[in-house]
């Protein structure tokens, strides 16, 4: 098998992997040395068999749900058993872009580490919790990954879910760090490799929508806030008052998605009823197909 890149996505964001796919081979000039594929929660049932149960996540409980917009994350640890336990692979979000060659991170010295990342946050914050939501793997040597085993331990309290989404359970020596320019937050410049659309509110493909994700707990220890969030989780739904997707504050990170989404429409690689279907969904803005047409053209 090639070395390959692995994009994990669920049904709201299919179209930004779709994107994500076309822009992979489109920015790289080594195109035919790597394969692309997808790793969908639909088609791992052991997902779904959780669905409405607690799992430790941060010291406290969340219910696991199927229909969050983040509901891929568990599937980050798939690619090593998915490879057979060999060769190279890059794990990333569907909502990251290739603005250059990824051939070039498939092929990176990984100095002797299983596993690297970026950081999360300045390294003097967090020294040890790495940004999984893109990660190189060197295959052979992560044969302890098992992603449902270990999703399984979030729900019977022997693992939680920011310690393991982070790698907080990795042996150090095994980790590595690669620069942000491979997973830029919200961030595009002449030096970005790998775009990475972060902010869930703000991400180009939603704007107008109604939010449908979990926001963060920061709130969540303090007794009266917690409360008054149950109550309303409980009478008006996860979802409600938390208001709509707002606009992107950088055009050309908006225009940089549908102009990609433009060139997949020209070339046939994404049916213009694809589209259609995820805006009746409420997946993409409702306003896409008229964004496109507005959008210029991409340079080479």
């Amino acid at each position: 098998m090639n070395d390959c890149v692995f994009i994990h996505t669920n049904e709201r964001q299919w179209l930004g992997a779709l994107v994500s796919a076309y822009s992979l081979k489109r920015n790289s000039t080594h195109a035919d040395e790597f394969d692309v594929q997808f790793i969908h929660t639909r088609d791992h049932a052991f997902l779904a068999d959780r669905e409405g149960q607690a799992f430790l996540r941060g010291g406290g409980t969340r219910i696991w749900r199927m229909d969050d917009l983040q509901s891929f994350t568990p599937l980050r640890f798939m690619p090593p058993k998915l490879m057979g336990y060999e060769g190279r692979a890059v794990i990333m979000d569907p909502d990251i872009f290739a603005v250059r060659d990824i051939h070039e991170l498939l092929t990176k010295d990984m100095q002797g580490t299983a596993v690297m990342g970026r950081h999360r946050s300045k390294p003097e914050k967090r020294k040890f919790c790495v940004a999984t939501s893109v990660m190189l793997l060197d295959c052979a040597k992560l044969t302890h990954w098992d992603a449902e085993r270990e999703f399984g331990e979030l729900f019977s309290f022997d693992r939680d879910y920011k310690r393991w989404i982070c790698l907080a359970y990795e042996p150090e020596q095994n980790v590595g760090y690669f620069g942000s320019e491979w997973n830029d937050f919200d961030h595009l410049d002449d030096n970005t490799r790998l775009l990475h659309n972060t902010k869930r509110r703000t991400q180009p493909w939603k704007t107008g929508l109604k939010v449908d994700y979990t926001p963060a707990d920061k709130l969540k220890n303090v007794p009266i806030v917690g409360s008054l969030v149950k109550l309303k989780n409980r009478w008006l739904g996860e979802y409600a008052l938390l208001g709509r997707y707002a606009r992107h504050p950088d055009i050309r990170q908006e225009q940089f998605f549908f102009g990609l989404l433009k060139e997949c429409l020209e070339n046939d690689v994404i049916d213009e009823a694809v589209v259609r279907n995820e805006m009746a969904l409420s997946h993409v803005r409702q306003d896409a197909l008229e964004v496109i047409d507005r959008t210029p053209a991409l340079v080479h």
